[in-house]
């Protein structure tokens, strides 16, 4: 993530070292004649979308310089226009949520932010507003690598490492202590006769390039994944949840400054002195690092760094600058975000001009129709490009990006290259503007692009060779079809083999078949077609779930099936009359029309029909007559002959819902033996509670 988000800082006596990112561009920055409000609002949710997938998903969508270029953008328009600054904005939080999956831990002192500086400009105006703030003449400045890897806070009592955490969103982190502990550099006691009996440590988990394209050659060999680039690396060793193969990873730790000690002696004065105490308690940090004066100084130092990033062993994206004494750093302060006495310089991303060959569109596994420039081979970033992406049609139109035009590429990191933009006075009188295809270049399906999505898609779901994978997998998923181990590498399996086109198919396998795939014995084989057998037999509300409809939840999917009763009079109904069901509006209401529209997926429908798949169908429910027609029940306690998912059915079929905790709005808690804290909370809130029997009672039509 660029460092506007990953820097970190705190209270006064918070000493700041180099932290990075590698995020990646944004998709687009929408037009330019939007008004003021709405652009504010799109930059918000756009930047929040990416945040999620770097932080939480470990999956960067985007490179650096484009989402910088946001970031700084929302900035800006909430400087000139305060009103519109809203408590959720990016630039009033800092980072993601941290997962779920590790105990969080609660930062004493703020994981906080850096701002950026991305001209000399800049780094000068920087330099001019600490020597007014302070007074002086001029200004001495610790200067450092900004690392690209995973920010972690490391704690030390009487010099022993005692629990190391994530920065998760810079205020509570994830204890991933154990994984830390792996990690061969990170000094497990410390050394020097002046330790004090308290440390936190704040530092740079990242991964050498050497190292990644090492783990990258093991993974090819092994068959598996391979990782994006060596921050994606880093981040994903260190939040694996068994520490064995954390342990395998080749991580470094590098230090950079220090969050809290207590009886520091003698307690430094320049953050520089700062980090030779570090060296000399045992902790890595930058050999790289230095102490310039001014802002002559500064720049001499990134000009320095640019010029040797290319040999480091790690990737890094800028530069950083404090102020060097630690009470000048103290008198500057804060602002909300982010330290007065520091900033981030950061590095152009690398740029090549290249022409457009072509322009194609790829389908993802989801049914996602991504335009594709095809270049003339251009050498960016460190290797040679031949495709870079142009994120949708919006963003071509935008960009006005043609076939046959000089373009510059960008490629920042190891994320994917992307057309930055048109060279217009090179554009020749024969450029080809680009036009959507109509249908998928791989199964012939109709493609739409809803009016309100940026995404075209391809309709053909349950039969397109490009969706086939994800199809299968959600269709045999445990709130679908339930079909138990069929999995990921056995879905890969009979889908490269050509074993499997449609979920169709899957009735039509045979033992043999089964059993001479691979790590897939005779009694795996015969688990999975007892499995597939028993699906037969399923549902309604399961079945049209599992058709993989676009925006067709789990809960529309149980509110069509009562609605309709039975799949011919849904895959008959028009958009009026699916908008009369409850929940379901014009955006699903046309997903719906749009799926069953497409020939292929009838027929593929059709298909299950005839191997088997049923369910009992009926007369459409009137839910409007229903006393518990839209009220909210919580289940609680073991019932004495109704599982919870039965009575869930039961409550879902009349009309009612089913939540997972009490509050004011429950209506109903229906109570077994051993219920809890939400039997106690019912009582308290006043929510009526009520047994089985009552609850039988309560559904008779």
């Amino acid at each position: 993530m660029p460092d506007s988000h990953k820097k970190h800082a705190g209270p006064t006596q918070v000493f700041l070292g180099p932290r990075g990112g590698g995020r990646g561009e944004a998709e687009s920055a929408g037009e330019a004649n939007n008004p003021t409000t709405e652009r504010a609002a799109f930059l918000r949710a756009e930047i929040e979308r990416h945040n999620h997938a770097y932080y939480v998903l470990d999956a960067p969508t985007i490179p650096d310089a484009e989402y910088d270029r946001l970031f700084r953008e929302l900035q800006e328009i909430e400087a000139a226009h305060p009103d519109l600054q809203t408590p959720d904005s990016p630039t009033q939080r800092v980072g993601g949520a941290p997962l779920a999956a590790f105990r969080q831990v609660a930062h004493a002192v703020p994981m906080l932010s850096l701002n950026n500086a991305f001209s000399n400009a800049e780094v000068t105006a920087f330099d001019r507003r600490c020597r007014d703030g302070l007074g002086v003449a001029d200004v001495a400045y610790s200067c450092e690598p900004k690392y690209d890897g995973l920010a972690v806070t490391l704690h030390y009592e009487n010099g022993v490492f005692v629990q190391g955490a994530t920065r998760g969103d810079g205020f509570t982190g994830e204890d991933v202590t154990h994984n830390l502990r792996t990690v061969r550099n990170i000094p497990l006691r410390l050394v020097g006769r002046d330790v004090p009996d308290r440390l936190e440590v704040r530092g740079e988990i990242l991964m050498p390039r050497r190292d990644f394209a090492a783990l990258n050659e093991r993974q090819r060999a092994r068959g598996e994944k391979e990782f994006v680039n060596p921050r994606n690396a880093a981040a994903g060793s260190l939040r694996q949840l068994d520490s064995r193969i954390t342990a395998k990873r080749p991580l470094r730790f590098f230090a950079y400054g220090i969050a809290d000690a207590v009886a520091v002696t003698p307690a430094p004065t320049l953050h520089s002195q700062l980090m030779e105490r570090l060296a000399g308690w045992g902790f890595p940090v930058a050999a790289e690092r230095a102490v310039a004066n001014g802002a002559v100084g500064q720049l001499e130092y990134y000009a320095r760094i640019g010029t040797a990033r290319r040999e480091l062993p790690y990737d890094i994206d800028g530069v950083v600058y404090k102020v060097d004494r630690l009470a000048d750093q103290a008198k500057l302060g804060f602002v909300a975000r982010a330290p007065r006495f520091a900033i981030a310089h950061k590095y152009p991303a690398e740029e090549a001009l290249t022409t457009v060959e072509a322009i194609e569109v790829q389908v993802g596994r989801t049914g996602a129709i991504t335009p594709v420039a095809r270049l003339a081979p251009v050498f960016v970033g460190g290797v040679t490009v031949t495709n870079a992406t142009l994120h949708n049609e919006d963003e071509v139109r935008r960009k006005d990006v043609r076939v046959g035009d000089t373009v510059i590429v960008r490629r920042a990191g190891d994320v994917i290259p992307e057309v930055a933009a048109v060279v217009p006075e090179k554009r020749p009188d024969t450029a080809i503007e680009f036009i959507m295809p109509e249908h998928c270049p791989v199964c012939g399906a109709a493609i739409e692009k809803p009016a309100d999505e940026a995404i075209a898609r391809c309709t053909g779901g349950l039969f397109c060779p490009a969706q086939r994978k994800q199809a299968l997998l959600h269709f045999a998923s445990r709130r679908a079809m339930d079909i138990e181990g069929l999995g990921d590498k056995l879905v890969d399996q009979l889908v490269d083999n050509a074993i499997i086109k449609t979920p169709a198919d899957l009735y039509k396998l045979g033992i043999l078949k089964l059993a001479n795939l691979e790590r897939m014995a005779e009694k795996s084989a015969a688990n999975l077609l007892a499995a597939i057998e028993k699906s037969r037999k399923t549902t309604l509300a399961r079945f049209i779930f599992a058709l993989g409809i676009r925006n067709v939840g789990e809960a529309t999917a149980k509110d069509l099936a009562r609605h309709f009763g039975g799949l011919d009079a849904l895959m008959a109904a028009d958009v009026e009359r699916l908008q009369q069901v409850t929940d379901v509006g014009p955006v699903v209401a046309a997903s719906i029309v749009r799926f069953f529209a497409e020939p292929h997926n009838v027929e593929v429908v059709e298909q299950l029909r005839a191997a088997g798949v049923r369910w009992a169908e009926g007369a459409p429910t009137l839910l409007a007559n229903s006393p518990i027609a839209g009220k909210t029940f919580v289940l609680t306690g073991t019932l004495p002959t109704l599982t919870r998912e039965a009575a869930r059915e039961l409550i879902e079929a009349r009309g009612g819902k089913v939540a997972g905790s009490v509050s004011k709005k429950s209506h109903y808690v229906v109570a077994g033996t051993e219920a809890g804290s939400k039997l106690d909370k019912a009582r308290e809130l006043g929510v009526t509670i009520l047994d089985e029997s009552q609850l039988m009672a309560l559904l008779e039509p």
